[in-house]
């Protein structure tokens, strides 16, 4: 029984069985309601909500086990991955104008961020730094931990970056265009081919062997970034087209928002109304620099500026992806610069640590 309760971190197991049972409602709920990373909102939500409830079993609050999502990690690098085109290459020069753009914004935005969290939110150093971190959202909080940081005000800044970006840049663009745009739509990124043995057999390689190489390589997040680098490089010279499925994607954000929810535990009123402060002050200010690029750019590459906006607008990959879909635009574009941007993020972080007082 000592592997058990090692596996299981010492918790009860009816408490991790009802845990990922609400946090599944809640999941398929705001997935039925249309919202964007439903599975992952809504079950963190359903765990959040349920605790702050007083909910418990077994004599225990709800809880996981947090190293659990550690295995479903490469599920996501593998999946971005797959989304680059066999003429990525060549794309990417065209657009290296913007590209390089990116090295300057990346660094510009986070160091912006650390000033409101540090200056208006008066949190310390390692939760401001990594709250800042402008993309990779499983990196910045692993990074965080390890770093000393408040993990659950760290975890709420940096969902609110992602859900204020996913969930107002469709509605403003919605207002802009006069129709609806993004999730909205009903616009999809396509179906995904079903898989045969020999491509279950790949995309097990592609993560695993992406993860250990990055490992060995000591690159950041190595978890994340290994996988997708391999699969990206697989996928563009056309190795294979083998995706993971969807209810996989689906599966790994119900695992990350049970474990964020379940990490959230205990987070006041008050905490929540300073970090909405911050992260609308936070949002807004990449979204102002963004179109400020776009205005200044678009013509060099010969994009719309909805598009270089888009494309800098520090969201989710596929929810952007869908919103360039809706207004007609490259999603090929926008999905190269998300990538880019989570890689230079974490990279950047990273190099940025010894400089941070932590």
């Amino acid at each position: 029984m000592p592997n058990l309760s090692r596996l299981l971190s010492g918790i009860p197991l009816p408490t991790i069985v009802v845990t990922f049972a609400l946090s599944g409602i809640g999941g398929l709920l705001a997935k039925s309601f249309g919202l964007p990373l439903a599975m992952l909102l809504g079950a963190m939500v359903a765990v959040t909500g349920a605790t702050a409830l007083g909910l418990q079993v077994s004599n225990h609050t709800l809880a996981v086990p947090q190293k659990w999502r550690t295995a479903f990690v490469p599920i996501i690098g593998v999946s971005i991955g797959a989304g680059f085109p066999p003429d990525f290459a060549t794309q990417a020069l065209h657009w290296w104008i913007t590209l390089a753009a990116l090295v300057v914004f990346i660094p510009v935005v986070q160091l912006l961020g650390y000033a409101i969290f540090v200056k208006l939110g008066g949190l310390t150093p390692p939760t401001a730094y990594f709250a800042a971190m402008p993309g990779g959202f499983i990196e910045s909080l692993d990074m965080g931990e390890k770093s000393g940081a408040d993990m659950q005000m760290l975890i709420m800044l940096q969902f609110l970056r992602l859900i204020l970006c996913i969930v107002l840049i469709p509605i403003a663009f919605s207002i802009i265009e006069g129709h609806a745009v993004g999730s909205s739509t009903g616009v999809t990124l396509g179906a995904r081919a079903p898989l045969d043995t020999v491509d279950v057999a790949v995309l097990f390689a592609l993560g695993l062997g992406g993860w250990g190489i990055a490992h060995v390589l000591r690159f950041p997040a190595a978890m994340l970034s290994g996988p997708l680098l391999l699969s990206g490089i697989a996928h563009a010279m056309e190795l294979t087209h083998a995706a993971p499925p969807i209810w996989a994607v689906l599966v790994t954000q119900w695992i990350m928002g049970t474990s964020l929810g379940a990490r959230l535990a205990g987070f006041t009123r008050g905490q929540v109304g300073l970090a909405l402060r911050l992260s609308l002050v936070h949002v807004g200010t990449m979204l102002l620099i963004a179109a400020g690029i776009a205005v200044l750019a678009a013509g060099s590459v010969d994009e719309p500026i909805s598009a270089v906006i888009l494309a800098f607008a520090p969201g989710g990959v596929t929810e952007m992806a869908l919103v360039a879909l809706s207004l007609q635009v490259s999603a090929v574009y926008v999905t190269l610069h998300h990538l880019a941007r989570i890689i230079l993020a974490v990279l950047m972080a990273r190099l940025g640590q010894r400089w941070v007082k932590l």
